[in-house]
């Protein structure tokens, strides 16, 4: 579809992984092969299923992975269809169902649905908070997110971006959650402007939880000061248990 083609971005090259991060494959319940980079540690951590944005693979945020996993969280980031080694080709229902089968992957090995975050990168947030809504968790912690799509094309196209339809309405999914979220976002995003974070926040239920990185744009959020801390204790705090 010309929708899917403008909005899904992959890149198809992915290097080995970096020491300390092992490789995962996962199938879909529509028979799509997954590849996954996993980072774990020993105990029972809190595991964060990476959702990304819409460009790239894996690979771009290695180094965020490394970071995250050294603040005591396992981390399994996958591609979706059609990104880096995985199969397939992207689509809107492809990457939500693709979230789903690395959420079940990971319970199938054992991993308590009180110990996972969903955490998602830009579009990889509106997947994430999909995925809150159908399978369970302990919270929702997405960075850089929209509102809807169309809100975004509309920002940089005018009303050529309603071309995108209704394509990741999150703005409607992230009133349903039942389940603590935590929305970081740049304050100098040129991609999705900050606007639309202070909305997606405005329409969550509590509990829930700002960060805003200042002077961060889109690309370079996670080098904000105190934002992979912030999702660190975000993290451990919902999945501490009673």
């Amino acid at each position: 579809m010309l929708v899917d083609s403008l909005i899904f971005q992959p890149d198809r090259t992915v290097p080995d992984p970096p020491r300390g991060v092992t490789e995962r494959w996962i199938t879909t319940k529509d028979g799509v092969r997954l590849h996954a980079w996993c980072a774990e540690g020993r105990g029972n951590r809190p595991t964060l299923i990476w959702s990304h944005g819409n460009g790239g693979n894996i690979a771009g945020r290695a180094d965020v992975l490394l970071a995250l996993a050294a603040r005591g969280l396992d981390v399994v980031a996958y591609d979706y269809r059609g990104y880096g080694k995985s199969g397939g080709q992207p689509s809107e229902a492809g990457v939500y169902r693709d979230a789903q089968a690395v959420h079940d992957n990971e319970r199938r090995r054992g991993v308590p649905a009180a110990r996972v975050i969903c955490f998602g990168e830009s579009l990889g947030g509106c997947v994430s908070v999909d995925l809150a809504n159908r399978r369970p968790c302990a919270g929702v912690a997405v960075v850089s997110t929209f509102t809807r799509m169309h809100d975004v094309a509309r920002h940089h196209y005018g009303v050529l971006g309603l071309l995108v339809g209704s394509a990741f309405d999150t703005l409607a999914r992230i009133r349903k959650l039942s389940v603590p979220i935590f929305i970081a976002h740049g304050d100098q995003d040129e991609i999705v402007p900050f606007e639309l974070g202070e909305r997606l926040f405005a329409a969550a239920r509590e509990p829930k939880y700002f960060f805003r990185a200042a002077g961060a744009h889109h690309n370079d959020v996670f080098a904000s000061r105190g934002l992979l801390d912030a999702i660190a204790r975000f993290a451990h705090a919902v999945t501490a248990g009673p």
